[in-house]
């Protein structure tokens, strides 16, 4: 046999299709997907039954369908509303500000002291930084419920517990905003780019405004938020710290609110549709924030 025949019939036989890694790609695409679609499915759930029930007056929750409306599902839920944010003298309102200036400001506040001393930890040499560091570092590991106790006693010997400032106060310190904001100054900020903002006459400061916060934006994003999260979800702080109904936060209002519901059984729709605005505040700020995110990471892609 030639090689010619041998060439003509190699070129006849049909080729083989080689199906095992287009297969085993399909199937990892199937489980991952499989995988995030329960985890999503279980997050979800709950925000889908505070939603449902906020639609629900108090003899509805035992007589309906736990996860689906009613008929008259619309009116009910303006209506529960209306009677939230009017009950004793709007206190709920009260509350939601409260909220927003405590985690509002102090997460603004924490992510720009956590930026700067990041910032200082990565790009200047000085003694005892990484003294200072392993510090920082040691107050990430530390929870913040063993610190409230500590706290309180601090601030009762200045008289300032039942005040605003004794929760704002310990709020705007983030020891994983300076541990973050360091491990992506390192990485983000070159060294060549802050000694040409030094030769054209920029001071530290104006170098650090202008030049590396714009570098350091998806990292101060991530600081803020988590920061953000922390403080509007916190209890134990300010469950110590307070005793004026009007100072309190959403969190701990909704708590006293839930405590007298053997009492005033009204309460209970209170609690559930007060839960339910709760979570929106937190859910505007993480989808407003997503594209810093993207824009980010795209960025340091193509460094």
């Amino acid at each position: 046999m030639t090689t010619a025949t041998i060439s003509r019939k190699d070129a006849a036989r049909p080729a083989r299709v080689k199906a095992g890694p287009d297969r085993e790609s399909i199937l990892s695409r199937s489980a991952a997907m499989l995988i995030m679609g329960v985890f999503t499915f279980y997050f979800l759930v709950p925000i889908w039954w505070l939603f449902v029930s906020s639609t629900k007056t108090v003899g509805q929750f035992t007589t309906t369908i736990p996860l689906w409306f009613t008929p008259d599902a619309i009116p009910t839920f303006f209506n529960n509303l209306g009677r939230l944010f009017t009950y004793n003298d709007s206190v709920f309102v009260k509350w939601i500000v409260n909220s927003v200036l405590y985690a509002g400001a102090g997460a603004f506040i924490g992510t720009v002291i956590g930026a700067m001393c990041g910032y200082a930890l990565a790009k200047y040499q000085f003694r005892g930084r990484e003294a200072i560091f392993n510090v920082v570092l040691s107050g990430v590991l530390v929870p913040a419920t063993a610190l409230a106790l500590p706290l309180f006693l601090i601030f009762s010997q200045i008289q300032l517990t039942n005040t605003f400032w004794s929760v704002f106060l310990p709020s705007i310190v983030s020891p994983f905003g300076v541990y973050l904001a360091r491990i992506y100054a390192s990485s983000s900020v070159p060294d060549e780019l802050l000694e040409a903002a030094r030769l054209d006459g920029s001071g530290e400061v104006r170098t650090f405004f202008t030049v590396s916060v714009r570098l350091m934006a998806p990292a101060l994003i991530t600081i803020f938020l988590f920061q953000f999260v922390a403080i509007w979800n916190n209890f134990f702080l300010p469950l110590i710290m307070l005793r004026d109904q009007t100072l309190f936060p959403l969190t701990l209002g909704l708590y006293s609110w839930n405590s007298q519901i053997g009492q005033l059984p009204d309460l209970r729709s209170f609690v559930i549709i007060g839960a339910f605005v709760s979570i929106i505040p937190l859910i505007i700020a993480f989808l407003s924030l997503q594209r810093f995110w993207s824009s980010g990471l795209a960025a340091g892609s193509v460094k």
